[in-house]
């Protein structure tokens, strides 16, 4: 039987819009207030593209600057897998746009759409066309513009999100590196939780279905919220005890940006000191598909991950879904340009 291929991450890369929202801009324009955001959510401001940026515009930057990191060429690259709920068309697909941008004319190309999982679901499935030897190099890219599809009349949705984009590239690694385990799932059953209802087949585009505000993002806030503190560590556990590792073996948790009592919450039952936690959600908020994407870039330049650390990803979202990634870190090239 053929050895399967050690998978790791070779390279990251991020990039988010100029502009700053603050929670004081907000106050302006929806019945909100900064104290209640912070207590709330966590969040203090969020970066939002302007009218003329797309989705694919900030996930083309982020793909440059994980190749750059993974000392890669366009060319090298095999698959470009992008998740998002925020596509800048139905079809083609973001992904093709990006393999046009960064020139990756040897790639095959495809959009995956898991929520704000959908990156750890497109690690895990980029772990495996690596670990099989299908493809050397895949782009595992997180990218969203959510400002274009909020209504900043709803203050329990609009405090909340916010665009950015972050890459990975999957790569073969050194024996004893790499991706210990993946853990993706979904409960359809929560679907209704979170969602944005028009735009597809069963509602599509009508002067009805515009003026009623179904293309905007609609949430069950506090049910959202009991699924993400239940699932989120155990999620985590479920990757670790997949490569027979334990909470205690944890190094460093990267989650989901959605909401600090969220994180709170995972950072207790896994008994862990927040110290060992990224968080970034103070300056970005939810961005959803990016949200892990690029925490995972940041905590790589500035070296917070360490050569041997037990990193575990966690996070979940619409669908509803879910996802974890324990990987054993192996130090890439950096640049302290986050």
């Amino acid at each position: 039987m053929n050895r399967l291929i050690n998978a790791g991450i070779n390279g990251t890369g991020s990039c988010l819009p100029d502009r700053i929202m603050t929670n004081y801009e907000l106050e302006k324009i929806v019945d909100t207030n900064d104290e209640w955001i912070r207590t709330r959510s966590g969040i203090c401001e969020r970066r939002i593209s302007d009218e003329n940026t797309a989705t694919s515009d900030l996930a083309t930057i982020a793909a440059s600057r994980a190749l750059e990191n993974a000392n890669l060429k366009p060319e090298d690259i095999d698959l470009i897998i992008v998740a998002t709920v925020t596509p800048d068309m139905a079809f083609p697909s973001t992904a093709c746009m990006v393999q046009k941008n960064i020139g990756a004319v040897n790639a095959a190309a495809f959009d995956l759409e898991a929520a704000c999982s959908g990156f750890l679901y497109g690690l895990a499935v980029a772990e495996n066309f690596i670990k099989t030897g299908y493809y050397k190099h895949v782009m595992v890219i997180g990218a969203e513009t959510l400002s274009k599809i909020t209504d900043y009349t709803d203050r329990n949705t609009c405090v909340i999100f916010g665009d950015g984009a972050g890459a990975a590239v999957v790569s073969e690694v050194s024996q004893g590196y790499g991706i210990l385990s993946t853990y993706i799932g979904a409960d359809g059953r929560g679907g209704h939780l979170l969602t944005q209802p028009a735009g597809g087949s069963r509602i599509p585009a009508s002067v009805e279905s515009v003026q009623n505000k179904l293309h905007y993002i609609k949430m069950d806030g506090s049910e959202v919220f009991k699924f993400a503190v239940k699932i989120m560590s155990e999620a985590a556990e479920i990757a670790l005890e997949r490569c027979g590792l334990k909470k205690e073996n944890i190094d460093y948790l990267i989650p989901h940006q959605a909401n600090i009592r969220i994180i709170d919450a995972a950072i207790r039952r896994l008994k862990m000191s927040s110290d060992k936690v990224y968080i970034n959600l103070d300056k970005y908020g939810n961005m959803s598909s990016a949200s892990v994407a690029i925490a995972l870039d940041e905590a790589n330049r500035k070296g917070f991950l360490k050569d041997g650390d037990n990193a575990v990803l966690v996070g979940f979202g619409g669908g509803l879904t879910w996802g974890s990634a324990v990987i054993k870190w192996k130090s890439i090239g950096r640049q302290e340009n986050v």
